[in-house]
């Protein structure tokens, strides 16, 4: 009889698969995601957030939002709070607008709410479909250079010098030694496509910081447990500031508007490409559901910023599942079963130092450089603009400032080349409100 049920709510005989092969390609989602569940929690304290819970918050949010695209949808894609996303909440929102963490999950939720009307109303897609491809490449390419800076920061890989503002840390310390290592076997791992690579390495270099001596004891501390009960998640649950956003619309509202841009591209993108590799799309390269899938996707960050964490969004990591066979909701079933109960794994996971997470942050951050060779390095102007955006993200310490300076350029080039035409008036009006945040210093 469940095997009955598991047949008429996601037709496995249609799409040519098995509960056997579902649950195998969860499982293996899940391995290639299971990061998201420390490295998350690292990137939200750093913004002031309460770190107690975090890992409850993020195992929450991900567990609900996939179980979201898998009943609307039927689809093997599974959801978490996003990378990229998060860094934007802790460092351009929190950190460098000094905007308290209660109101940044303010703007998390109308970012959510937005994202919602525009899926409902189809206007979601008419909106990616009028930024410039160049503009979108520019943007994935920086945040991937900015998270990758986060990693290579944290492990003290990069550090602070008053006169070069960056320099090199200091290699004859066995943890910022440990972190270089740690990238270098991440890398191996994932060119020998080592399932769960990116976990593998987390672990390894947990286990080792456990035998280098620090002045407090060890790297690595010794946990308290293996397993317990989760943790409570009361410091942030409905804990966001309704009423800041909507306080403070002149210094939010590029927030709202990047928050959106770039849960968009990176929604849109996940899901063709995952959809692609399971054969979901029609004969002309559209994804049936792709309404429902974004609506999933904007009633995840809702859900997310109730509970306490960044925007929710779909993994590419999920293609893993998907290679191993997974074609229906079943396996994005499985993924929120496995965050479930990864959550009783809480004491081992918070002994990980923030260093071990500097390999994820990097490897995640090079995946996402990818999109570089879609780029036409032959048209100048296309090449300039995603230049300019890629390289303003990590140097400016902002993903907002890389989007605002991205679209001006564009618009600028096009312009100045008398190709204004080419301009979508979306396009037009957007870089016209960037010059004038800048003009009015609206910050």
């Amino acid at each position: 009889m469940f095997n009955q049920l598991l047949e008429r709510l996601f037709k496995l005989q249609q799409h040519g698969t098995t509960i056997r092969t579902e649950v195998i390609a969860g499982l293996t989602t899940f391995a290639a995601m299971s990061y998201i569940l420390v490295v998350n929690p690292g990137i939200l304290g750093l913004s002031g957030m309460p770190v107690e819970g975090l890992i409850t918050v993020t195992a929450i949010a991900a567990c609900l939002g996939t179980l979201l695209m898998a009943l609307m949808t039927n689809y093997p894609i599974a959801l978490a709070p996003g990378m990229g996303l998060n860094a934007f909440f802790a460092f351009t929102i929190c950190l460098g607008r000094e905007v308290p963490w209660e109101a940044a999950l303010g703007i998390v939720f109308y970012n959510g709410i937005l994202f919602l009307i525009l899926s409902l109303t189809g206007v979601r897609t008419k909106i990616a479909e009028s930024i410039p491809p160049a503009l979108k490449i520019g943007v994935q390419c920086g945040i991937g250079l900015f998270i990758a800076f986060i990693g290579l920061k944290n492990a003290e890989l990069i550090v602070d010098n008053p006169a070069t503002f960056v320099q090199l840390g200091d290699l004859s310390n066995p943890a910022v030694l440990l972190a270089l290592m740690g990238i270098i076997f991440t890398i191996v791992l994932m060119i020998k496509k080592i399932t769960g690579g990116i976990l593998i390495s987390i672990v390894t270099l947990t286990v080792i910081g456990a035998f280098i001596p620090t002045e407090s004891g060890t790297l690595t501390q010794t946990p308290s447990a293996i397993v317990g009960m989760p943790e409570s998640i009361s410091n942030t649950f409905f804990a966001m500031d309704f009423w800041y956003p909507i306080d403070h619309l002149a210094q939010t509202w590029d927030l709202i508007f990047a928050l959106m841009f770039v849960n968009m591209f990176d929604t849109i993108g996940t899901l063709i490409g995952v959809s692609r590799k399971a054969n979901l799309l029609t004969d002309d390269g559209r994804l049936p559901k792709i309404g429902p899938a974004m609506t999933a996707d904007a009633s995840a960050s809702v859900v997310g910023a109730l509970v306490g964490t960044s925007p929710v969004t779909s993994y590419v990591e999920s293609a893993t599942g998907v290679s191993a066979g997974g074609r229906t909701g079943l396996t994005a079933v499985v993924v929120s079963a496995c965050f479930v109960l990864s959550l009783f794994l809480t004491p081992l996971m918070k002994v990980i130092p923030l260093m071990a997470t500097t390999p994820a942050l990097l490897m995640v951050g090079i995946l996402m450089m990818e999109s570089i060779r879609q780029l036409d390095f032959d048209d100048l102007g296309d090449l300039a603009t995603a230049s300019v955006a890629l390289i303003a993200m990590p140097l400016t310490f902002s993903i907002s400032e890389g989007i605002a300076l991205g679209f001006i350029t564009y618009v600028g080039i096009k312009i100045g080349t008398g190709k204004f035409k080419e301009v979508t008036w979306l396009t037009y009006c957007l870089a016209a409100v960037f010059v004038l945040r800048y003009v009015l210093d609206l910050k």
